[in-house]
């Protein structure tokens, strides 16, 4: 990271591969640009981030991807280390960080479409598991979004496993607003 001047907070590995994956179909290489995207492994951490990476730390300039359940710890960690009080979401988005409703799985998922979605998941060879989900009584009779959002979110590394052929099955004109709007935030990290 010694070339890095602007660090990306994310959640997890999943928000990380989508951010990368789009920044490739966008013929962008963040790192090449100074730009880290770094998974912290939780949305509660992200004040030990900001401690490292922002103005008390290393003094990198930073931008973030959160999930609207984690709003809030983003919010209060970036007032905790000055970057104002009372921020709103415009505010948030003013300083690089921007919020998924409800979560980037979401956030493809209706950006996609269902059909679109079901493509992919058959092409990575588990429509058959995907089906046997939608059979299950408790998502019997739930909408496809739905059910699709919690079988990206069951099974080990299934989250990191989409993130990239979702992505990669976005027609450029249809990417989620969050995504789309954090990388036209850093386009101006471009040294």
């Amino acid at each position: 990271m010694n070339d890095t001047h602007t660090v990306v907070l994310v959640e997890g590995a999943s928000d990380k591969s989508a951010i990368e994956a789009l920044a490739g179909r966008r013929g962008r290489d963040l790192a090449a640009e100074g730009i880290s995207v770094v998974a912290m492994g939780g949305a509660t951490n992200i004040g030990t981030y900001i401690g490292r990476f922002g103005p008390a730390g290393r003094d990198l300039r930073l931008a973030g991807l959160c999930d609207a359940g984690e709003e809030g710890d983003f919010r209060r960690s970036l007032e905790r280390a000055g970057f104002g009080s009372g921020l709103s979401r415009s505010d948030l988005e003013a300083l690089g960080f921007f919020v998924c409703v409800a979560d980037l799985e979401d956030e493809l998922i209706r950006a996609l479409g269902t059909a679109a979605v079901e493509r992919v998941v058959d092409a990575e060879g588990e429509l058959g598991s995907f089906r046997t989900l939608q059979r299950q009584p408790a998502w019997r009779g739930s909408a496809t979004h739905d059910q699709l959002r919690r079988f990206m979110g069951s099974g080990s590394g299934r989250k990191i496993r989409y993130s990239g052929p979702l992505v990669a099955a976005l027609d450029p004109d249809r990417v989620p607003r969050p995504l789309d709007m954090l990388l036209a935030h850093l386009s101006g990290s471009r040294r």
